[in-house]
């Protein structure tokens, strides 16, 4: 890890807060190379009706276009949250030569937490990762995030169940 890498992944956890905002799972990405930012993404699944809209594919997508070209060789991902498997098979696609990331995501991870596809060497292009990076500020955005909404949830229900007993 490096202070470089420090430095982006702040600017993906300003993406991640971004995509809190707007209602979405916090999460962050940009692809940068060259110290230059090529394409930024905040998670928008929802807000898109997309289920392919996650923060990296959203950031994939910018860079590409910016430079023209769906191959971006040489670029590093940032991302708050460990890649899916969805996520790293548009990594692959894209030949990004690095991966950097905050948080593990035990439950759909890619990079480690419960598959490992860019240890596989059975596929044909593998990117360096570093996961880890910030991990607890991406960590703490995300269970806020989840805290928050069932919190929300559940004073909804307690509302829906104190009108219903409430008498006419």
């Amino acid at each position: 890890m490096t202070s470089q890498d420090e430095y982006w992944m702040h600017e993906a956890i300003q993406l991640a807060r971004a995509a809190a905002t707007a209602g979405e799972v916090p999460v962050g990405a940009l692809v940068v190379q060259d110290e230059l930012v090529l394409g930024r993404g905040s998670n928008a699944p929802i807000g898109r009706s997309d289920p392919s809209a996650h923060a990296e594919i959203l950031a994939l997508r910018a860079a590409a276009a910016a430079v023209g070209n769906y191959r971006l060789p040489g670029a590093t991902l940032y991302v708050t949250l460990e890649p899916c498997v969805m996520c790293v098979g548009a990594i692959f696609h894209a030949r990004i030569a690095r991966v950097v990331f905050g948080a593990h995501d035990p439950k759909t991870g890619a990079a480690g937490s419960v598959v490992d596809l860019f240890g596989e060497s059975r596929l044909n292009h593998h990117a360096q990762v570093q996961g880890g990076v910030l991990a607890e500020a991406c960590g703490q955005l995300l269970r806020d995030f989840f805290v928050s909404r069932r919190q929300a949830a559940l004073a909804a229900q307690s509302h829906a169940c104190s009108t219903e007993a409430a008498p006419d």
